[in-house]
């Protein structure tokens, strides 16, 4: 499985979307677009990566630009999985 599909798998399950995040592409915004991730839920949802993948995710990674999109937040996953 690629980074991609195991990022939209953590988000189906950490924000409860009942397989809607198959659907989704690099370019499907997430947040201040996706009703389920709000500021709490992010905090959830960077636990269950940090779990899923083995990494940290630093507290200056948590922004904005890491979450605006999918591939946003793949791309972050992949830059810590190559530390």
């Amino acid at each position: 499985m690629s980074t991609i599909e195991d990022v939209k798998a953590v988000l189906d399950e950490n924000l409860a979307l009942g397989g809607r995040a198959r659907s989704f592409t690099a370019t499907t915004e997430l947040f201040g677009t996706l009703a389920e991730l709000d500021s709490f839920a992010v905090v959830g949802l960077v636990a269950a990566l940090e779990q899923r993948f083995g990494i940290q995710i630093a507290d200056d990674d948590i922004n904005l630009e890491s979450f605006a999109s999918v591939g946003a937040l793949s791309a972050l996953v992949e830059r810590k999985l190559a530390r």
